[in-house]
């Protein structure tokens, strides 16, 4: 297949994932086993993969469903759970109850007994905070020997500053990695999304287009009345479609997604980082922790 093939083969499943998959999507509470927080997944099939998903701060999950419903159209566990909430959450918290998460999807029979999440199928994501904790929940799990819980793969989304830092547990991962950052990544001081890719080995970075970081969180009618960032459908068409196709690519091994997994590959609507910006100095990332 020649490059200019290539290129329009991407492309065109790219607009696909941008939309609905095939599947009739069920809701559930993640309640029945102790823990606040919300499940979507497929109607029906066995042996599914399955993906637990980190929220960002002061941003409960409901903030989300469309984004899980999105994943779990198109055949993926989708669960979140709903804790950590307050003005000061822990990172390490949020990432136990991520691991815990994992347990329940693959524990249990979802639905009407008609689903089940496959052990070997399992991968993190998360927002913002939420993306740095699955980071951590990731470093957790691969460390805890039991192989058969070990995520395949982890996407953190506009990762944000934490403390402690996230690029010390990516730096020990084994597991593959997406990392979202958006163009003025350069100039924060409140997201590590380019140091987070510099120290996790296998990690896969793209720069998102004319993104905005808390525009993936949806319906934020009042915030901008606050002075907050609102909604923002591009972002999140964008990043449901590249979050969908790694996930699909390293959770089920289809091959049709490969180039969501590739760091050469050249996907819509993101661009190369800037090789010339300067990183930022961890005495400015303590100082905007303490703002």
């Amino acid at each position: 297949m020649g490059y200019g093939h290539g290129v329009a083969r991407t492309r065109k499943l790219f607009t696909v994932l941008t939309r609905r998959g095939p599947h009739r999507v069920l809701r559930g509470d993640l309640a029945f086993a102790g823990m606040p927080g919300m499940v979507y997944t497929p109607e029906s099939g066995f042996n599914l993969p399955g993906v637990a998903f980190g929220h960002d701060w002061l941003t409960d999950v409901g903030h989300y469903s469309a984004t899980l419903q999105h994943l779990a159209s198109w055949g993926i566990v989708a669960a979140a759970p709903d804790t950590e909430r307050g003005l000061a959450p822990s990172v390490l918290n949020l990432a136990f109850d991520l691991g815990t998460t994992l347990d329940i999807i693959t524990g249990v029979r979802l639905g009407p007994g008609k689903i089940s999440v496959h052990p070997t199928k399992l991968g993190l994501a998360g927002h913002g905070f939420g993306g740095s904790a699955a980071v951590f929940a990731a470093a957790g799990l691969s460390g805890a020997g039991n192989p058969g819980m070990r995520p395949k793969a982890v996407a953190a989304l506009f990762p944000t500053v934490t403390k402690p830092p996230a690029c010390q547990p990516a730096a020990t991962l084994k597991v593959p990695g997406l990392v979202l950052g958006t163009p003025d990544d350069p100039q924060s001081l409140r997201t590590d999304a380019l140091e987070l890719a510099r120290a996790w080995d296998g990690a896969v970075l793209h720069i998102v287009s004319k993104a905005s970081a808390p525009g993936l969180a949806e319906q934020r009618r009042f915030a901008r009345a606050l002075g907050l960032p609102g909604s923002n459908r591009r972002t999140q068409k964008t990043v449901r479609a590249l979050l969908t196709g790694y996930l699909l690519y390293h959770l089920t091994g289809d091959k049709t997604y490969r180039e969501f997994a590739d760091p050469e590959a050249t996907l819509p609507r993101t661009e190369r980082p800037d090789p010339e910006a300067p990183p930022v100095m961890p005495e400015d990332r303590i100082v905007a922790l303490l703002k």
